[in-house]
């Protein structure tokens, strides 16, 4: 993918902040019209065709009403050392990209590479007990020698423990926010955010300058599941952002561990569920946990650059566009063709014109309903 100019950006940016659309819509409109930038320069009878897009969402983008703060908010990022990371950028965690609600833009600050070879989420209750203190700690220590990316959410309790553990175990972490990189919330962890930047980082899909708010922290919680091979819950009640961090974590076929907990302590009880419900293995040991991810300590063999493969499913002998086509495929099975567009990041024309030659190499067939799938 080639990198974004900063028009393209800009736009991309100023569809993020038009009323009444989200990620899925962003790339509806960019799959149909080619690029945020010829969103913007379509009129109303193109645009109204696009499925799924009304007369509200058409009227928003037409007003054009973003595209100044959009810009003002690229110059701010520059200036403030934000990095931003589009959907359509090779710098774009591989992880997240072939999600279905994956974020359009990524803010971040430090040293990550979100590429990691491995990576670990550790989430749980903010009202931590000591042994979730404690298990806590030798998690993190145990994971030393696996040398994972540690993510996490920056919150009171379990998050801030494992942040906190990994910096004092030369682990790279990296938290992921529900506000704006410039508003750390909670405050009393700004100075661990700041140490972070050191190895690992913060990052969010937030606006600089946006609040914390409550439906704000879920969408947060679905970054730290798409972000990690594996998450890990230490502690947690019946309800709660972890129990949603799990959801998310078995939508996107994503190993999950609970730490089991005493019968009689509300700290462990949504824990304990999750393994008699079958949605989560029960975590015994980091060394258990590695032998069932088939996991060598120390860093594996191939770069980090190369987990963009390792999640594609890279084809050899196809172009880099028919292999994450046929990499879709073979991960979701038959798929619309409107779906492929959206998570591929590939046009609709283009795509139609690729499918069909791979329809000609006997890779793929057609399907009723404008799906295809692998032959």
């Amino acid at each position: 993918m080639q990198p974004s100019s900063d028009a393209e950006k800009i736009c991309i940016l100023a569809l993020m902040h038009t009323p009444g659309i989200g990620a899925v819509t962003i790339r509806q409109l960019i799959s149909y019209c080619g690029s945020a930038s010829q969103v913007f320069q379509a009129d109303y009878k193109k645009l109204i065709k696009i499925p799924g897009i009304g007369d509200k969402i058409v009227k928003a983008v037409l007003g054009k009403n973003t595209l100044e703060l959009a810009e003002r908010e690229l110059v701010k990022c520059c200036k403030t050392g934000t990095q931003l990371l589009f959907f359509n950028e090779p710098e774009y965690p591989a992880r997240l990209r072939p999600l279905y609600d994956a974020p359009i833009a990524l803010y971040a600050k430090g040293n990550t590479d979100f590429n990691w070879p491995r990576t670990v989420g550790i989430v749980g209750t903010r009202n931590i007990s000591e042994y979730g203190k404690a298990v806590t700690e030798n998690i993190i220590r145990d994971l030393a020698p696996y040398q994972p990316l540690v993510v996490s959410g920056l919150a009171y309790g379990v998050d801030i423990t494992a942040h906190r553990h990994c910096l004092r175990n030369n682990l790279a972490t990296l938290g992921v926010m529900a506000s704006g990189l410039d508003v750390i919330y909670p405050a009393v962890h700004q100075r661990t955010a700041f140490e972070m930047q050191d190895n690992g980082g913060i990052v969010t899909e937030s606006a600089l300058g946006t609040k914390p708010d409550f439906m704000r922290f879920p969408a947060r919680n679905r970054i730290i599941a798409g972000l990690s091979d594996v998450t890990i819950v230490v502690e947690s009640g019946r309800t709660g952002g972890s129990l949603i961090t799990v959801e998310f974590a078995q939508n996107y076929h994503r190993e999950v561990f609970a730490v089991p907990g005493a019968i009689n302590e509300p700290q462990s009880e949504g824990c304990n569920f999750l393994i008699r419900d079958h949605k989560a293995s029960i975590f015994t040991s980091v060394a258990d946990m590695a032998a069932a991810l088939g996991w060598g300590e120390g860093v594996p063999e191939t770069t980090q650059a190369d987990i963009s493969d390792q999640v594609a499913l890279t084809f050899e002998g196809f172009t880099q566009d028919e292999g994450q086509v046929l990499s879709l495929l073979k991960q979701r099975g038959a798929m619309q063709i409107d779906e492929i567009a959206w998570q591929s990041g590939i046009h609709l024309n283009r795509l139609a014109t690729l499918l069909l030659n791979l329809e000609f190499q006997g890779m793929v067939r057609s399907m009723p309903g404008k799906k295809y799938g692998l032959i």
